[in-house]
């Protein structure tokens, strides 16, 4: 959780997603103790109960769970659940206007496709099956 906050959004939307970006990256694995409240305070020098907001959004979700009197940690299939949220947003954020964007402008499925393999990293095998 080596990030820094910024002005952009709500600082508690900030630490629930730098613990989903962690789980992510397995810095995080599930049924692992995730940082206290005061903890996220401390280091962040934000007040606890905006860190506990953070992290009471991630426990709404399913994505942490707790331990009465030790703390929160992660649950089980959160890795796929963080995924699975984040795929579906993308889509609704930048799929669907692209897909719309290039139905007015007359570009074709082809045309869209090649497109984005143009812009594709080599090494990158998202694309390999298009």
């Amino acid at each position: 959780m080596n990030e820094i906050l910024t002005q952009e959004k709500s600082i508690y939307l900030q630490i629930s997603e730098m613990i989903e970006n962690d789980i992510l990256r397995d810095v995080l694995l599930e049924n692992e103790k995730v940082p206290s409240t005061n903890e996220l305070a401390k280091f962040f020098k934000i007040n606890p109960a905006t860190a506990a907001k953070g992290i009471n959004l991630l426990v709404d979700e399913g994505i942490l769970y707790k331990k009465r009197g030790i703390g929160m940690f992660v649950t089980e299939g959160a890795k796929e659940s963080i995924r699975n949220k984040r795929k579906s947003a993308f889509y609704e954020n930048y799929i669907k206007s692209l897909l719309t964007e290039a139905a007015s402008l007359g570009i074709s499925d082809e045309e869209l496709i090649e497109m984005i393999r143009q812009q594709k990293p080599k090494e990158s095998s998202a694309f390999a099956l298009l």
